[in-house]
């Protein structure tokens, strides 16, 4: 009778096993089946995006891929623009000064709006540059920017910086110059050519009263004090400019 119990309850256990491994073999075969439907599934997706693609006209897809060359072409041109603002008369002033003090003539030309300049711009332009490098500086940080006249379409701007030198101390500086409204609605810095007698006078006038301002007051003292602190400095700036 003992025997019979085990008998059965072995054979009771076997049934359970069996009656496991066909609901687990059952289970795989589910799940094999589902994944091939996914696959099926995602296969048909790709299919369809292929099928709706060949359909599509010859020419609505040469149109696509100039369509896509286009904006490739405009975002690299506007990456290679060199950054030049023309909205505002400070806006190119500084961009001006930026394009100096990194030796840019290309970004220098697009602030004076001239593909290629004229000797007594080009004489400017490359002696400027050769002053900012006798600096070495690290970088330029600009204080100030802003008008000391506006006459019609014609500004009169200044603008204070810093040349930030290898040992850290920061060189004042001050620059100015005539920016002009042109017909495109776009400022830019007049060249040497286009500023008359007239309006050299009249800007001559009008920094003599900028001099009496705060801002200038204020760069004469920075200077002061860098000059104080660090005697011999021009001199050595000129022999570098010979």
């Amino acid at each position: 009778m003992d025997k019979g119990k085990d008998t059965t309850n072995v054979r009771r256990s076997s049934g359970s096993a069996g009656a496991r491994k066909s609901r687990a073999s059952s289970v795989k075969k589910a799940r094999r089946a589902k994944a091939r439907h996914s696959v099926r599934k995602s296969s048909g997706i790709g299919s369809d995006i292929r099928e709706v693609i060949a359909r599509l006209p010859k020419s609505v897809l040469a149109g696509a891929a100039a369509l896509l060359v286009l904006i490739i072409i405009i975002v690299f041109a506007a990456r290679g623009c060199g950054g030049v603002s023309h909205k505002t008369p400070e806006r190119v002033v500084k961009n001006l000064i930026e394009a100096y003090t990194s030796g840019s003539e290309s970004k220098v030309q697009k602030c004076y709006g001239v593909s290629k300049a004229d000797d007594t711009l080009q004489q400017e332009i490359d002696a400027t540059v050769k002053y900012f490098q006798a600096f070495e500086a690290e970088k330029t940080e600009v204080t100030q920017c802003d008008k000391i006249y506006e006459d019609g379409k014609n500004t009169y701007m200044y603008i204070t910086y810093n040349l930030v030198l290898k040992n850290g101390q920061s060189y004042p500086c001050i620059s100015t110059y005539m920016v002009q409204k042109k017909d495109d609605g776009k400022y830019y810095v007049m060249t040497p050519s286009e500023i008359t007698d007239d309006l050299s006078k009249q800007a001559a006038t009008k920094y003599a009263d900028f001099m009496n301002t705060q801002v200038y007051k204020d760069y004469t003292t920075a200077y002061d004090k860098f000059i104080k602190k660090n005697p011999g400095y021009e001199e050595k700036i000129a022999a570098k400019l010979k």
